[in-house]
């Protein structure tokens, strides 16, 4: 196995809010995409979906018992001043914010958002991890 990962696939109560939610973001989502059924969104080199929640956990032949699954997702940015817009930005899309921007005890600045259906999105700024162009991180 190569070690990459292809899909993120985000498990929602209500799919429509969900899409609502990530296109106030910015996000556009793929013509590949079913109404009603999966939204696709084409990242860099990675694909994201939102799925009912019930219907992700019995595809992925899992319980799920709600509440939080363990994963927190993450988007990096330039530079500390670039972490409150996109805060403000989740928040005025319909998220609310987990923690405040604020230094990091790793020598970085973050905060995080909650977005509608409760998957938490850290942003943050790591000073050792660069961006190239296209917003690629590199492990400093």
């Amino acid at each position: 196995m190569q070690q990459r990962l292809s899909l993120i696939t985000l498990g929602v109560s209500d799919l429509e809010r969900a899409i609502a939610f990530y296109r106030a973001m910015g996000w556009t989502s793929h013509p590949a995409s079913v109404p009603g059924v999966v939204a696709f969104f084409q990242l860099d080199g990675l694909a994201f979906a939102l799925w009912s929640r019930a219907e992700l956990a019995a595809d992925s032949a899992v319980d799920d018992p709600g509440g939080w699954g363990g994963v927190t997702l993450a988007y990096n940015v330039r530079s500390a001043d670039d972490v409150a817009p996109v805060l403000a930005a989740a928040e005025a899309a319909g998220g609310r914010i987990g923690r405040p921007a604020a230094p990091t005890p790793w020598g970085g600045f973050s905060g995080v958002f909650i977005d509608p259906d409760g998957h938490p999105w850290e942003v943050a700024h790591n000073p050792s991890w660069p961006l190239d162009d296209a917003g690629r991180v590199t492990i400093g």
